[in-house]
């Protein structure tokens, strides 16, 4: 999953890429509203996290433009203030969600998650037939058997999971496991798919990342098996 940190302090966009990265999550970073802007209408990320106060263009501002372009990406402001008459400003400006300053990285985090998966339900597991993988435990298990994955791989392997019965193209994988400075090589994509399937296999998961001539990959529903999301 991609997401982009619009933040101008460097010590805490700094802090928060870090923390995101070790996450498995793939994170972009802008030190300006023009530039957090220009980023989130030109590429596409799962979530953005704001700051309110920003040079050139606030948070506020860069919401409200992205919602009059239509763009629907998932909108976490970070904060100083928590007056209600503030949190209702933002909120009435596009924003889903805040965090008010200081904070722990733990409670962004779990906010993040929670935008992601589309609400405040507990911790789910994504499931194809015999494979299970857990995002906030960042374990994977084909039925009884571990998967010992790399951050890359398991990110790859959730994206996939997250858009089961949906064919994943090469640019989309990128576009949302890869960060902004990747090279767009997409037969890296080719290579990490292999190594999933390797390991997949070698767990008793075989076959279940199939490809798709010419356009990408796609994990489908195992047959009588289920498509939604289920509890671990």
């Amino acid at each position: 999953m991609r997401l982009l940190i619009i933040e101008d302090e460097p010590g805490i966009a700094r802090f928060l890429k870090d923390g995101l990265e070790e996450e498995n999550f793939a994170v972009d970073t802008a030190s300006d509203g023009e530039e957090g802007l220009a980023m989130a209408m030109t590429n596409e990320y799962d979530l953005c996290v704001i700051d309110w106060m920003l040079p050139k263009l606030s948070g506020i501002e860069v919401c409200r433009q992205l919602r009059k372009a239509s763009v629907t990406v998932p909108v976490i402001f970070l904060t100083a203030r928590d007056a209600p008459g503030d949190v209702v400003f933002g909120l009435e400006a596009g924003a889903d969600d805040y965090v008010k300053k200081p904070f722990a990285f733990e409670e962004l985090l779990a906010r993040i998650r929670t935008r992601l998966r589309g609400g405040p339900e507990s911790a789910r597991a994504l499931s194809a037939g015999p494979l299970r993988l857990n995002a906030e435990t960042h374990r994977a298990h084909c039925s009884d058997r571990e998967l010992s994955l790399t951050p890359k791989e398991f990110a790859l392997l959730e994206y996939l999971l997250r858009n089961l019965d949906r064919v994943s193209t090469r640019s989309r994988i990128i576009e949302h496991v890869w960060d902004i400075h990747f090279d767009a090589d997409t037969s890296v994509i080719d290579v990490y798919v292999n190594f999933l399937r390797r390991k997949l296999e070698a767990a008793g998961c075989s076959g279940l990342i199939q490809t798709v001539r010419g356009v990408g990959y796609v994990i489908r529903t195992p047959e009588g098996g289920k498509k939604e999301e289920t509890r671990p």
